[in-house]
């Protein structure tokens, strides 16, 4: 399903649309066309790009690209799939109950899950603020151990 959403390979690109996406909630999926939780992912993504086609963009990024290993590194994307989410430049984050607020790991369970976040981060945004709560029960959240070298 990769095939059917915008595939961004150049850090210009990514900067370009972070920049130039106004008011609407960019969704950035960090990942590999190859890998099965991508895969499923971007199916998720795919089907709900047109509901959401009003108030969000999202966009793929490919991982394995080396000119965008400079957001990689930002980001600190080590397990992929990883959503990024971004309201008129500014990098949203979502605090879902992990230790990590920056960005989703891991696949959304249903389109709706999917919707919600986007809404719920949109709404967020459109009132002013950087982080949002989660609006998915726990059980539905992807869970993962962040391990940090050299700490």
């Amino acid at each position: 399903m990769s095939y059917l959403l915008t595939t961004l390979t150049k850090k210009k690109e990514i900067d370009t649309v972070i920049r130039d996406t106004i008011d609407k909630v960019l969704v950035l999926r960090f990942g590999r066309a190859t890998d099965s939780l991508c895969l499923q992912l971007d199916d998720i993504l795919a089907k709900t790009a047109p509901v959401l086609s009003k108030f969000a963009t999202v966009a793929l990024v490919d991982i394995d690209s080396p000119d965008v290993q400079v957001y990689v590194k930002y980001f600190d994307i080590t397990l992929i799939p990883s959503t990024v989410f971004f309201f008129n430049a500014h990098h949203m984050k979502m605090d879902s109950g992990t230790a990590d607020h920056t960005k989703w790991v891991g696949a959304f369970h249903e389109k709706q899950d999917f919707v919600d976040v986007v809404e719920a981060i949109f709404r967020g945004a459109m009132k002013g603020k950087l982080i949002v709560n989660c609006p998915l029960p726990q059980e539905r959240i992807p869970k993962y151990q962040l391990l940090y070298k050299d700490v």
